[in-house]
């Protein structure tokens, strides 16, 4: 087949896909007031489906030229020099916080039993990977409204076993990043930005505009369906630090020495040259391990939805925002009854969700506000774990006292597990469904 005639088939194939789009997934209806209102949901249109449809036809089922596209392009929004494409958020989380136990950091690495400094109002998969490893997280207690780390504890945390920092900023509200970040340089921490929440969020820091998850020296993303952009799974590490960039792609791609891309050979030249451990001399450094790592890479077709979310990507931080104005500007005059959110000193965020809290003392409890609004179609949900360590999976280490250490009492943390929750901002939102959102949650809170 030549050149024109593969042109062609492609384009053909791609309309076809795309003749489907327009007939199942195009068409919208009004919407009505008792319908059900998703806290989240995709927004794509033809661009996904004619890049999807364009990387299958290529039966390149790993990473390729879409993922390469797709690091480079996210880079260069968020301004890193590098960005590695993982096959989930979680996995993103598990790669940065790996990344720091290399012995390639010498006695900066994390160890086992090194102590991370976090939250437990949160979701689990910023905390699981310090616990998988061995180290020992250290829970601080948050502020209200915003839902993040209470700074004014930081030095109460820091003990002289304290490697770093792994926070995420909640619900897209970035936490205070000017403390956070100084406190990391005076005491010599890493910093993780879990920026799962935030894509898009910017944040002021020394007279500078910044992106969130690039303050930090490793930041990350996920792509599930809910957040910001989608490619259905996959997820992103960022950072400006080229040592950190190598090991991360060390440990997504089974812990490899080599950096050759899926498909390539002898990148560096020296393929059959050089010796490792105590390996013979030569031996092949595509099959050399440095780590004991995953494969965690996404697929092309990921990726290829993924760049023309992307594309969509300002528009969406936009439209978050607009949704969001909206809800907090109709929701003025119930702070009798809820505390009601607030952007974060000196930051601009994307908000991923609206956080609501029931006042101690309010007329009504957060369960049954809840309840009125999902009985009307409104989706909820709760502030993820609440606390976490009140979770199953923190028995045996809550029964055996090791594992984790609280500063104080967790007292706004457990504030959010009981009293909170948040609905839905998304941009698929309309000014209508925000409207109908408002007067369910105010014909329900108004005294």
């Amino acid at each position: 087949m030549n050149i024109k005639q593969e042109k062609d088939l492609r384009a053909k194939a791609v309309e076809a896909a795309l003749s489907y789009y327009r007939a199942r997934h195009a068409a919208s209806t009004a919407f009505q007031p008792g319908d059900r209102i998703p806290y989240a949901g995709r927004v794509f249109d033809e661009s996904e489906i004619a890049n999807l449809i364009d990387a299958s036809l290529d039966f390149w089922l790993t990473a390729g030229r879409y993922a390469q596209r797709f690091e480079k392009e996210l880079a260069t929004y968020l301004g890193t020099a590098h960005c590695s494409l993982v096959n989930s958020g979680s996995s993103a989380n598990l790669l940065a916080f790996m990344a720091l136990t290399s012995p390639r950091l010498g006695e900066r690495r994390i160890y086992r039993g090194d102590e991370v400094i976090t939250v437990a109002a949160g979701f689990p998969t910023t905390v699981a990977p310090i616990i998988q490893y061995g180290a020992v997280p250290v829970f601080v207690d948050v502020e209200l409204p915003t839902a993040n780390i209470d700074c004014h504890q930081l030095e109460t945390a820091l003990s002289s076993r304290t490697k770093a920092v792994m926070l995420a900023h909640t619900l897209g509200n970035p936490f205070d990043l000017q403390r956070v970040k100084a406190f990391c340089d005076r005491h010599d921490l890493w910093l993780i930005e879990d920026n799962c929440d935030a894509l898009g969020s910017r944040y002021l820091i020394d007279g500078q505009w910044r992106q969130t998850g690039t303050v930090g020296h490793l930041g990350t993303s996920s792509f599930y369906p809910p957040h910001h952009m989608t490619m259905g799974e996959g997820g992103a590490v960022y950072t400006n630090d080229p040592l950190l960039s190598r090991l991360v792609e060390s440990f997504r791609d089974w812990g490899r020495d080599c950096w050759c891309p899926s498909g390539k050979d002898d990148t560096c030249g020296t393929r059959f040259d050089r010796q490792f451990g105590e390996l013979p001399v030569g031996y092949d450094h595509k099959y050399v391990y440095s780590h004991f790592g995953y494969n965690l890479k996404a697929t092309d077709l990921q990726a290829a939805i993924g760049c023309a979310q992307l594309e969509k990507l300002p528009s969406f931080v936009e439209a978050r925002r607009r949704n969001w104005h909206q809800l907090r500007e109709s929701l003025r005059g119930l702070e009798e009854s809820l505390i009601l959110p607030e952007p974060a000193p000196n930051s601009d965020p994307s908000w991923f969700g609206f956080l609501m809290t029931v006042r101690d003392g309010a007329r009504f409890t957060r369960d049954q506000v809840v309840e009125h609004l999902e009985k009307n179609g409104l989706q909820t949900r709760m502030l993820f774990a609440g606390n976490l360590i009140k979770h199953p999976c923190f028995d045996e280490m809550r029964n055996s006292g090791t594992g984790y250490r609280s500063v104080g009492h967790l007292r706004n943390t457990d504030k959010i597990m009981r009293n909170s929750f948040w609905v839905g901002v998304y941009p698929g939102m309309t000014g209508d469904v925000l409207e109908y959102m408002a007067d369910l949650i105010c014909t329900f809170a108004r005294p």
